[in-house]
């Protein structure tokens, strides 16, 4: 019987690095043993990757997920072929291929919301060409939000470190009055039910504090007393164990240690910086929150460098690896899953 999760990845927009990272990433026999990759992209943009990659992949056309055969070394791909040969550019924008990605990205929600994928992987889209496209999404992360009709939060995960976002593109100026108790409370409750259902049998959050050393009592801002604290006891109440709030400038180091499970970044800064020191270019996106697993690359599509064979495919790897994981615990696998693969809190 097959034990390998099904999971589909998606190629990302067809002038960036997306489609080379993928390639590079299945020509590692290590993919074909954590998963069954099904490739969402154009298979002619994926051919020309492999020509800049330097890898020879035999690629194979499927109609559905449920004919890879997930062989190491090999594509099986869902060709859309919807992108002209005639005016692809690597590093180029081109609206056609913002509408391409966005396509890839609700077709692979769907496989998974059916059931024929157990998870999905997504190569970076550009928001630029997607906004040119016509799309107002911010990410893909609205994307599937709206296809879900739910509220997805980010959380970034590398080693032991797990930095959920708060808030995401959001101003700064506009994130202390975002902060209100109902708020951080939904948030809290959602890590720890996300975590839970991950293989983590009783989660240990912490709280990043928004103001300079968590406010100091009230001095230096009352988010903390006013919205934050009383967040984190409604949570405690419900059985949630949530601390904090904790001085930024300290709870990412116990943060990276893995003394808590997941620590809940107040705004996009706090918490990509903390992650993207202890290990930029490893970070892996997972969102939580939604009927479905997904998981992607920390990183964007690298206008700069692509079809000239720099990219650095290690990121979307371990990304399949991530959703491999969790996969494999919500198939009732108890040895796999993010407590398995990383530990719980100390």
């Amino acid at each position: 019987m097959e034990v390998r999760p099904r999971i589909a990845i998606t190629m990302g927009d067809a002038a960036g690095i997306g489609p080379e990272i993928t390639v590079k990433s299945l020509a590692d026999p290590v993919a074909a043993a954590w998963a069954i990759p099904v490739v969402l992209g154009d298979a002619g943009v994926l051919e020309r990757a492999m020509a800049v990659a330097g890898v020879r992949l035999p690629l194979h056309r499927i109609s559905r997920p449920a004919e890879a055969e997930g062989r190491p070394g090999a594509l099986d791909v869902i060709d859309y072929a919807n992108i002209d040969p005639a005016t692809h550019r690597w590093g180029e924008l081109n609206p056609s291929n913002g509408t391409a990605a966005v396509h890839y990205t609700r077709e692979a929600g769907r496989l998974a919301l059916a059931g024929e994928v157990d998870a999905m992987v997504s190569a970076p889209l550009n928001k630029e060409a997607m906004h040119a496209a016509g799309y107002p999404y911010e990410g893909q992360t609205e994307i599937l939000g709206e296809l879900t009709g739910s509220r997805p939060a980010m959380v970034m995960v590398i080693d032991r470190m797990r930095v959920m976002l708060f808030t995401n593109h959001m101003a700064l100026r506009a994130v202390c009055d975002f902060v209100r108790k109902d708020r951080v409370l939904d948030r809290l409750v959602l890590a720890d039910a996300a975590l839970r259902d991950m293989g983590i049998a009783r989660p240990r959050l912490a709280v990043a504090g928004l103001n300079p050393h968590a406010g100091e009592s009230g001095a230096f801002g009352r988010e903390e007393q006013e919205e934050i604290i009383p967040a984190i006891a409604a949570a405690r109440a419900r059985g949630i164990g949530a601390e904090g709030p904790f001085p930024a400038d300290t709870v990412f180091l116990k943060a990276r240690d893995g003394v808590y499970d997941l620590t809940l970044a107040l705004y996009h800064d706090q918490g990509l910086m903390a992650v993207k020191l202890v290990g930029f270019g490893r970070v892996v996106t997972l969102l939580i929150g939604l009927p479905l697993i997904r998981t992607s690359t920390g990183h964007g599509t690298a206008f700069d460098i692509a079809g000239r064979n720099l990219a650095d495919h290690r990121n979307l790897l371990e990304a399949i690896r991530v959703a491999a994981e969790v996969a494999s615990v919500k198939r009732g696998s108890p040895d796999r899953g993010l407590a398995a693969a990383y530990g719980r809190a100390a």
